[in-house]
């Protein structure tokens, strides 16, 4: 029997998914994962979720007070049938954007940054060639207000993406601007990508080197990688795109926009020192907060993961999983399986 309240986040979420262009019609697989019986245990709905069509899926519960919990279910490793790790390197895609965010707080505190200084004096030779880029600061960068276009909303992008950023960048060099800047927000990979060459720049060495020493490296994340290509093939899960046979984890992304590798172990030990402060020096906290979110979402080809604190009950939760269709409803679906798992969470520490 479906309560109203259940009716109500029910329609919200099909309202959501009727509003994306691609989609005609609302796939009963979405109505049926949220209408079933909620599950007693987080392995159960973690393992419902590879019956909804998942390949693989990690989740990783950290409650203040107990000790974490670690689920996985489906393949690490299709083809070769070998089994969901809990502990395995995952692409975790836009999530990266949050350790920016922290290098860029904690650059503005020392005095190396200023959010207020343009793209212009950044980055002066692309002037004329990025609209407004005397008028765009570096916190409407950091915010996705600045109006440059999304270099991925390029079309065929993800059929054959460029290999280095440079060329990324190429891709929107000389076109219009989507808006005046800081006349709202819109999500632009282009943005990070540019801060990524701001902080190369002001540091006269890689922002990677940066984050390493002054976040990775303090809060002991040893399982967190800047690149691909610092990590073992083997150790990181699959990745999976609905109606393609071959994994996808060779796929390198470079960009600062997402391009690190980590467990989620160590994406939630991060995103519990983000909110609880500890990733941070005085006074850094305070300019953060003045600029960007304490959770994110990341998506690439064949890798989606959802990484958010709940405050109302001091639990971190992070879910990663491995099959993705950017025409479909595998977002949705996961989504979907995430909001169960906090109920389940919720429900069990009130019991």
């Amino acid at each position: 029997m479906i309560t109203k309240k259940q009716t109500k986040q029910l329609l919200r979420i099909l309202f959501i998914i009727a509003s994306i262009g691609s989609l005609y019609f609302v796939p009963w697989i979405l109505v049926k994962a949220w209408i079933l019986p909620l599950p007693d245990t987080v392995q159960e709905q973690v393992d419902e979720a590879i019956d909804h069509g998942f390949d693989g899926m990690i989740v990783y519960v950290d409650q203040a007070g107990k000790p974490p919990e670690y689920y996985a279910a489906g393949w690490h490793d299709r083809k070769n049938k070998v089994p969901a790790n809990p502990r395995a390197l995952f692409k975790i895609a836009s999530i990266s954007k949050l350790y920016v965010a922290v290098a860029v707080a904690k650059l503005v505190k020392d005095g190396r940054l200023s959010l207020d200084k343009t793209l212009a004096e950044y980055l002066p030779e692309l002037v004329g060639k990025i609209e407004n880029a005397d008028k765009i600061t570096l916190r409407m960068m950091v915010q996705h207000r600045s109006g440059i276009p999304n270099y991925t909303d390029t079309p065929g992008y993800w059929e054959s993406p460029p290999k280095a950023n440079r060329d990324n960048l190429e891709l929107i060099l000389n076109k219009s601007a989507d808006f005046e800047p800081d006349e709202k927000y819109s999500y632009s990979n282009t943005n990070y990508l540019l801060i990524g060459e701001i902080l190369d720049k002001t540091l006269e060495h890689s922002h990677h080197r940066y984050i390493k020493e002054e976040i990775l490296i303090p809060l002991k994340l040893n399982h967190t990688y800047s690149l691909l290509s610092e990590v073992d093939l083997d150790d990181v899960m699959g990745g999976y795109y609905v109606g393609y046979d071959d994994d996808l984890k060779q796929n390198d992304f470079i960009s600062p926009a997402g391009s690190m590798v980590a467990t989620a172990e160590d994406v939630g030990l991060f995103l519990r020192a983000l909110n609880d402060g500890s990733v941070f020096n005085e006074g850094e906290q305070e300019i953060y907060s003045s600029i960007y979110a304490y959770e994110h979402t990341g998506l690439l080809p064949g890798y989606q993961s959802i990484a958010k604190y709940h405050k109302d009950i001091d639990t971190v939760v992070i879910q990663f999983n491995n099959t993705t269709n950017f025409a479909g409803y595998d977002w949705s679906l996961a989504e979907i399986i995430y909001s169960r798992i906090v109920k389940i969470v919720r429900k069990t520490k009130s019991a």
